[in-house]
């Protein structure tokens, strides 16, 4: 009776910690998705960037963020397959719309829009990528070589940003 309990416990205990790294495995594979759509749609808007950009500063930016996003998709493929992870071919509906939304703008409206939603973006991201960057899986660890090229983004994007006024004259 004793050995059917502690077998008993054993298997409880083996699918318990089995259901943990199951759930781990899909935030994972959720999140290495996301980080691809996000690579897709960096891509896409720097290159609107290049196009559309008032500012060398701007279209300088578009450029780097087409070529730091596209390494980084090859990088988090290479990490899907490893996780069972089918790579997207497309941003998502909200990335989408915010290419729409910015392709229609040129000139210094379309350098606002554009670092505003950079910033953002950009700021987002490295949130997001901090938390994956903690586990010890596949994708924390693309998280965590990403994380640097999303601060130098960031960077970029806030140096672009109009200063701020203070309102005082």
């Amino acid at each position: 009776m004793t050995t059917k309990l502690i077998v008993g416990a054993a298997l409880a205990a083996i699918v318990a910690l089995g259901s943990t790294a199951f759930a781990q495995d899909k935030a994972s594979q959720k999140f290495l998705k996301d980080a691809m759509e996000g690579n897709l749609a960096e891509v896409q808007i720097g290159q609107l960037a290049q196009k559309n950009g008032n500012s060398e500063g701007v279209r300088s930016f578009g450029q780097m963020l087409v070529k730091d996003h596209s390494d980084a998709n090859k990088k988090a493929t290479e990490v899907a397959k490893k996780l069972g992870v089918t790579p997207p071919t497309e941003p998502n509906a909200k990335q989408k719309s915010l290419h729409d939304r910015l392709s229609k703008l040129t000139g210094a409206r379309f350098d606002q829009e554009f670092v505003k939603e950079m910033v953002a973006d950009h700021k987002n991201d490295i949130r997001e990528f901090e938390a994956e960057a903690k586990k010890t899986d596949p994708a924390g660890t693309f998280a965590k070589d990403t994380l640097p090229t999303l601060r130098k983004h960031l960077q970029t994007a806030e140096s672009l940003a109009p200063a701020p006024t203070t309102g005082r004259r």
